[in-house]
């Protein structure tokens, strides 16, 4: 039996997987089923192309509710809760070598946006400071060669 990975995510990404999820069954689903009706309609399948193209997007739209679905069944929800410690849905500032303060929120590897500051616990700073406290100096190992950064503060 394959084992099957933990998928950590916060509070709010769970919900948003669970309104995708929600509006994926609720609305697309039935357009999808409409238009593969209307579709059947217009006659022979064999040379429709509108067909294909309605049975392409009812066959990925359905890929993706049971990708959804397996992701919630399968998942942990950080508590995010302690505020002593760096945890998934801990927002953390941290300051750089070169005097660089940036903050990030810890988030699952499915949460991941760096252009929002949501880092994956499994990115490089996100491994090495999760743990750790206020005003302890990390060192974080990343491709580009090691650096140090200092938790500054944790919500």
């Amino acid at each position: 039996m394959k084992q099957v990975e933990n998928i950590m995510l916060t509070a709010d990404g769970y919900l948003e997987l669970e309104q995708e999820l929600n509006t994926l069954k609720t609305e697309k689903r039935p357009e999808v089923i409409k238009a593969l009706k209307e579709a059947r309609a217009l006659g022979d399948l064999s040379e429709n192309s509108d067909y294909d193209a309605a049975r392409n997007e009812q066959a990925q739209l359905e890929a993706r509710i049971k990708e959804l679905e397996f992701k919630l069944e399968h998942c942990t929800i950080a508590s995010g809760n302690k505020k002593d410690k760096v945890d998934v849905g801990s927002t953390v500032t941290i300051t750089y070598e070169d005097g660089e303060t940036e903050e990030y929120k810890i988030v699952g590897s499915l949460e991941a946006d760096p252009f929002e500051n949501k880092i994956s616990n499994e990115s490089p700073i996100g491994k090495a400071i999760i743990n750790h406290k206020k005003g302890e100096k990390v060192d974080v190992a990343s491709p580009n060669g090691n650096f140090a950064v200092t938790i500054t503060d944790i919500k």
